[in-house]
């Protein structure tokens, strides 16, 4: 008679051999140890811990028999809940859904949207055997924060349902001749992990709360209704699970006046404090507290006063506020300036700050129907220096008030906070508006992008909601009338680089991700309406990568070379390709996005700007010309931590931390290796993050950012005794190579910088 335990034992086993024989590795020693507790049916976690113990940097390839060992758990845990044989590996996905459905996970919107028939002919398309593709932490975080569960945390959800779900989510409003056979090649390309959605799509696909889009961008009106109904935005957003960016460039400065009553502005510090109270007490859907990130102008009066030390551990704490991050906007002018010496070399270019509000007072520009601009409103092209022009009448106007500092000064204050903290993070806001392809909604020379999102990669129009009455309607109730700006949402989702090249998809996989991308925009219910317009308005996406390292070692490409400049060029271009490509098919079936004419995509412009001038390109451009572009915005590198992790590769553009390490969270501590590491590939992985020479980085991301319309979260990793001149230099030769934004300055002695989640797509 074969017992229970028995039984185990021999799926154990047999587990064992099976990956022993594909990974090539000795098992003979784990045998042994499982045979020792078989009695007591602790087999499958024994063979477990003893996997996870093995993995190091000559034996990686424990982690997938580690996986195969933690995936059984989870088919047990799966069918104990739902009631069927373990065996199967996989139940009824028809039943799954019910279940859930009644339970308040799902939505019933899969059951309306979906026969019985239909979902029994996806379930067929399920393949258990993709399970066997992750590695254990990437199955791990994939079950720990996303899967579903009851409201007790009860497992119910298995990774090749997760998948399926999100599928007949994203493609549950396509046509319904079509619709079955989008639905199976979005959960090829999920399955196959030559994808990751974004992490609220990852988490909240199909069910009953959470919203689907990474992140959000607002710009926050001079006044107090605009402040505190920014804050109650953030608020609704951050509850839903997305991360922010918050530009506070127009309001006043402290000391500046308030109805003509001077001195009596507390500037922007304090309302950045009760941002980081919002971020501290209205968490991402509990299961983290909200991130926010607040932006400023370096010729922003209060840049020196307050702005640069909020995150720092000197100063008054009164005025710090240690939850959010900072970023700073910098025109070209601020680093053309930090360039000026006198004979001895000593840096002499005098940088003068401004209050917004008393720009807009005194210096009287105006736009086309008579609202106030401010210097925040102007940018350089190439040709026509519009912000210089404007920057230099305001040093030349007596009556203005300034503070005047060397523009080294603000510089070096700049980047003491990023050695401590990891930021401010640069946008360059001159390169980012010249290379918009939307600017024809502002007019020449004007400002339509003012700062990025969270994770530096998002660039899109922007302006702030206004209050433009308030009155009590005929039922007594009193209405505030807005104005609604334009509130940036980012929808991410990004190539696993290392198993899509490495497979030959990437025209097949683009164009079912690009879909997936726009329907996205569709489906989503976000709770805050004039972001919910903005994202129909233009239907911006963001298309990214992750496992850049990963590749290079694989195809056998080292960091510090010309080669991988090159071919950071070389494919970046053919994702561009094929990413506009997919949009101009999408735009013939379904219609160009609302603000299409008149863009540099319709006059060709985008296309001339980045030298596109082969045959194939040419085509593309007199189809886009003729058939419209679908998405607004199409391309944005987001840092992709997480879910680089669950599809088995390394972190978004970024260099590997170690060819092995210790991965830590608040939950797990594992041994993690680079991935595919061997002999071969030992030798593009052995030079890691805070070893290898930024400059080759730079050099990489200046070309790679040549294809992509929107940015890319680009890490600079340095030594803590770094030189200040150094890092000046980096952050020139980033500059001047044309990034239009950095993210974290990494150093040596940082503690984990807490990033957002969210765009980790």
């Amino acid at each position: 008679m074969i017992t229970t335990v028995d039984s185990e034992l021999n799926l154990v086993l047999n587990t064992i051999e099976q990956a022993a024989k594909e990974y090539k590795l000795d098992t003979t020693h784990l045998k042994e140890q499982i045979m020792k507790v078989a009695e007591r049916e602790e087999v499958n976690q024994t063979a477990l811990l003893y996997a996870l113990n093995q993995i190091k940097m000559d034996e990686p390839n424990w982690t997938y028999l580690a996986a195969r060992l933690y995936v059984r758990d989870l088919y047990k845990q799966a069918a104990q809940n739902r009631g069927y044989d373990v065996g199967k590996k996989y139940g009824n996905l028809n039943q799954l859904i019910r279940i859930l459905v009644e339970k308040g996970i799902y939505s019933s919107h899969l059951i309306s949207a979906y026969t019985k028939e239909e979902i029994d002919e996806l379930e067929q398309s399920i393949k258990p055997e993709k399970d066997y593709l992750f590695n254990y932490i990437g199955l791990f975080l994939l079950a720990d924060r996303y899967l579903a569960r009851d409201h007790d945390r009860n497992l119910y959800e298995l990774p090749q349902e997760r998948f399926m779900v999100i599928a007949m989510t994203i493609m549950s409003q396509e046509k319904k001749e079509k619709r079955l056979e989008l639905v199976k090649e979005a959960y090829w390309a999920m399955s196959n992990l030559y994808m990751t959605v974004a992490t609220p799509t990852l988490s909240n696909a199909g069910k009953n709360f959470g919203q689907l889009s990474s992140c959000f961008i607002d710009t926050v009106d001079d006044s107090l209704d605009g402040i505190y109904l920014n804050n109650w935005d953030i608020a609704r957003l951050s509850k839903d699970g997305g991360g922010i960016g918050v530009y506070f460039g127009k309001v006043r400065a402290l000391g500046s006046d308030i109805k003509k009553f001077k001195g009596n502005s507390s500037g922007v510090v304090p309302w950045i404090r009760l941002i980081n109270d919002t971020a501290v007490s209205v968490d991402q859907l509990g299961q983290r507290q909200g991130a926010i990130a607040v932006y400023l102008d370096v010729f922003h009066k209060d840049i020196m006063n307050g702005f640069l030390d909020l995150k720092t551990n000197n100063g008054d704490e009164r005025r710090k506020a240690h939850d959010i991050f900072t970023g700073v906007a910098i025109p070209d002018l601020f680093m053309k300036k930090l360039q000026e010496t006198d004979e001895n070399g000593r840096s002499i270019g005098e940088w003068h700050t401004f209050c917004p509000h008393q720009v807009k007072q005194i210096m009287g520009w105006k736009d086309e129907q008579g609202n106030p601009l401010g210097l925040e409103d102007f940018y350089d092209e190439r040709d026509c220096l519009y912000f210089t022009q404007k920057y230099e009448e305001a040093v030349g106007n007596p009556l203005l008030p300034r503070k005047t500092y060397r523009a080294m000064d603000i510089m070096a204050r700049i980047m003491v906070s990023q050695l401590e903290t990891g930021t401010p993070y640069m946008f360059y806001r001159d390169e980012v508006n010249r290379q918009n392809p939307n600017k024809h909604l502002r007019g020449v020379g004007r400002t339509s992008i003012y700062c990025s999102n969270l994770c530096t990669e998002i660039a899109q129009n922007m302006s702030a909601t206004h209050i433009v009455k308030e009155y009590v309607n005929e039922d007594g109730d009193i209405v505030i009338v807005r104005k609604p700006g334009e509130f940036v949402v980012c929808n991410l989702s990004s190539i696993n680089l290392a198993r899509a090249v490495s497979h030959s998809i990437l025209p097949r996989l683009i164009k079912i991700q690009v879909r997936m991308l726009d329907n996205v925009i569709d489906l989503n219910a976000i709770s805050v309406r004039q972001a919910e317009q903005t994202n129909k308005k233009y239907r911006a996406v963001g298309l990214g990568t992750f496992g850049w390292h990963h590749l290079l070692s694989l195809i056998g490409i080292h960091w510090e070379s010309e080669d991988a400049v090159k071919y950071a060029d070389k494919l970046y271009e053919s994702i561009a390709f094929q990413t506009i490509k997919a949009s101009m098919e999408l735009s013939k079936e379904k219609g160009s996005y609302s603000q299409f004419e008149g863009s540099e995509w319709q006059t060709g412009r985008y296309f001339e700007r980045r030298s596109y001038v082969s045959e194939k390109w040419q085509e593309l451009q007199s189809n886009v010309a003729k058939h419209g572009i679908r998405n607004g915005w199409l391309m944005a590198v987001a840092p992709n931590s997480s879910t680089a992790k669950i599809g088995g590769s390394t972190d978004g553009i970024d260099p590997i931390y170690s060819v092995e390490y210790a991965e830590e969270k608040k939950n797990f501590k594992f041994k993690v290796t680079a991935p595919d590491l061997d002999h071969r590939t030992y030798l593009y992985y052995r030079r890691a993050r805070h070893e290898l020479d930024q400059l080759w980085s730079i050099k990489q991301n200046a070309a790679r950012q040549r294809h992509i319309d929107q940015g890319v979260s680009f890490n600079l990793y340095v030594r803590h005794d770094i030189k200040a001149k150094d890092l000046l230099n980096l952050h020139v030769e980033a500059w001047k190579k044309g990034l239009k934004t950095t993210y974290y300055v990494r150093s040596t002695s940082q503690a984990e910088i807490e990033e957002c989640e969210a765009c980790h797509s």
